[in-house]
């Protein structure tokens, strides 16, 4: 907006100034419309081609006083235009460096490597569930996005080592590998456990064959966007009210429905409680599916009489509200 009007007053100073010079040398010197414009043209310009007519007096007197509003009027767009680069690059270093501060005060964030279409879905699942992110993201053109977007980013190549470290990589939490190939993710996953043996990562596989050299590398979870496809399409035909019930838990924002994982910390009041006697299902409404036992193994459906360990992370369903106050419970 304020560079709209200054682009308007300039545009509209040039022309009252030719205006005035026009009529100044109309009037005084009698001249016609064509030779008044073009002597008002060459002397603000200082071009300085010679007087189309002999100059009186009175006329010199006025060509002075146009050529100083002619030089005030060049002051001041040059002037416009360097606070307008000197501006824009101020603006530019405050606002990374506002950034950065605000990334280096992360911890146990999330490390998104790309900001394509699955990139950019997933943050917004973060950014409604309160979560905090870093986007590592190689293209300029996404920088408006982002901006846009609210989101934290640092721009770069994720697979250089310097722009995984500006993004915190080493207080990060999680790692999500979603670059253009899979040999770049390959490598992304290589560089990024180097740097962080204990970082969770998730790396996309656009190819089947790509999965075992992405495991091999030490991604913990590789998700083919193909095969979750295919197998979506397949359930929604075989077990339709299955997937709509899922896309109620996961999916649908309109809906208070969800399932999440809840740790079960060593601090919790309910270690060493059975699951009948810890109010979950009474008193916060929710239903346990599953337990994951600290070794990693999974207890579906687990009985009344199952007793909660600490270590062991809580699979259930229920609204938010009632999740979060479980998971304080779980967490304290």
């Amino acid at each position: 907006m304020e560079r709209s009007a200054n682009l308007l007053l300039t545009i509209l100073l040039a022309v009252i100034l030719v205006a005035i010079g026009t009529a100044g040398y109309m009037l005084i010197e009698d001249w016609p419309m064509l030779d008044s414009v073009y002597m008002t043209v060459i002397t603000l310009s200082t071009i300085g081609y010679g007087e189309v007519n002999p100059v009186s007096q009175p006329g010199r007197i006025f060509t002075l006083i146009l050529i100083v509003m002619g030089v005030g009027f060049f002051l001041y767009v040059i002037g416009n235009v360097v606070q307008f680069l000197v501006e824009g690059r101020i603006r530019l270093i405050l606002g990374r460096h506002k950034l950065d501060k605000q990334i280096n005060q992360l911890n146990n964030h999330y490390i998104i490597c790309g900001y394509g279409r699955m990139g950019r879905a997933f943050c917004r699942y973060l950014i409604q569930r309160g979560l905090k992110f870093v986007v590592l993201e190689k293209s300029d053109e996404r920088v408006p996005v982002m901006n846009t977007d609210h989101v934290l980013y640092v721009t770069g190549e994720a697979t250089v080592e310097e722009n995984l470290l500006k993004a915190g990589i080493k207080r990060a939490s999680n790692l999500i590998a979603t670059l253009g190939t899979d040999a770049d993710n390959v490598l992304l996953v290589l560089l990024a456990k180097g740097l962080n043996p204990g970082l969770y990562v998730v790396a996309r596989a656009s190819q089947n064959a790509s999965k075992k050299p992405l495991d091999t590398a030490g991604a913990d979870v590789v998700v083919s966007p193909y095969d979750v496809g295919a197998r979506r399409i397949a359930h929604a035909i075989l077990r339709p009210n299955v997937i709509r019930f899922l896309e109620y838990a996961f999916a649908d924002e309109s809906t208070d429905i969800h399932i999440e994982e809840l740790p079960v910390s060593e601090n919790s009041r309910l270690v060493g409680v059975s699951l009948k006697d810890s109010g979950i299902r009474h008193l916060h409404n929710l239903n346990i599916l599953s337990i994951i036992e600290e070794d990693g193994d999974m207890l579906f459906n687990p009985s009344a009489d199952t007793k909660l360990r600490a270590g062991e992370s809580v699979i259930a369903v229920g609204t938010m509200r009632d999740l979060k106050r479980m998971e304080e419970l779980l967490n304290p």
